[in-house]
């Protein structure tokens, strides 16, 4: 008379083990995604330090880590649709999942706007050519950097508030209008180059900052679950 009873209790052992070892995976693969962003901040940093320096040995160690970002999202994306095949998963669980497949798809193309502005340390002599215009990108990589690493710790912590600043941060549309009143000063006989290098770089951070704002918007959908906050990620 008691098997009945004696069955229910073990298949409630199996199933609660089966999700706290979900939920175990769950939180792996929110880990991931922390340290893809730490790869992604560690370009970003080289970035920087080619258009200050123009390091090509900084460069070249810039593409090596971006193989690696772009291996770290192949792997964090069949991870993801793993787990959704595998499990049912909640309301939460579900928006975790989907939330990691958007972060990581933000964080790689964070990591080509990186390293596209890498690329161009053989050329930064030209960059410097104009100083006032050198002087504006370092301020929008300042900016940029800074909005992006506040985007990743909001997404390590699950800060409601921070993730709303980094979604609401306003455009530096001032320095980029500056940017282009500084190339459009400059005569020398290869303006028309030193121009376009400018504004690839110019242009690769205005578009760092639009995505960490859209991974701020995803972090407050992740905590919030209010699908009102979707309409902020499309920039």
């Amino acid at each position: 008379m008691n098997a009945p009873r004696i069955t229910s209790l073990a298949d409630s052992a199996e199933v609660e083990q089966v999700r706290q070892q979900y939920t175990s995976e769950l939180e792996q693969l929110a880990l991931q995604v922390e340290l893809m962003g730490v790869l992604v901040d560690e370009n970003l940093q080289r970035m920087r330090t080619v258009l200050n320096a123009g390091d090509l040995n900084v460069a070249e160690e810039a593409i090596r880590t971006d193989d690696r970002i772009d291996a770290m999202n192949v792997s964090l994306m069949e991870r993801s649709y793993e787990l959704l095949r595998r499990e049912a998963p909640v309301a939460s669980d579900l928006r975790l999942i989907v939330s990691v497949l958007r972060v990581t798809a933000e964080l790689e193309r964070i990591g080509d706007l990186a390293l596209r502005i890498a690329k161009l340390a053989p050329e930064h002599e030209l960059l410097t050519r104009v100083p006032a215009a050198i002087d504006i990108l370092e301020t929008l990589a300042e900016h940029a950097v800074n909005q992006y690493r506040d985007a990743l710790r909001a997404w390590s912590t699950l800060d409601l508030g921070l993730a709303e600043q980094v979604a609401s941060e306003p455009e530096v549309a001032m320095a980029s209008r500056h940017l282009v009143e500084a190339l459009l000063a400059y005569e020398g006989p290869d303006a028309v180059v030193v121009a376009l290098r400018t504004m690839v770089a110019g242009q690769a951070l205005d578009r760092i900052a639009d995505h960490s704002a859209v991974l701020g918007a995803r972090v407050r959908y992740l905590i919030t679950g209010d699908p009102d906050h979707l309409a902020a990620e499309v920039r």
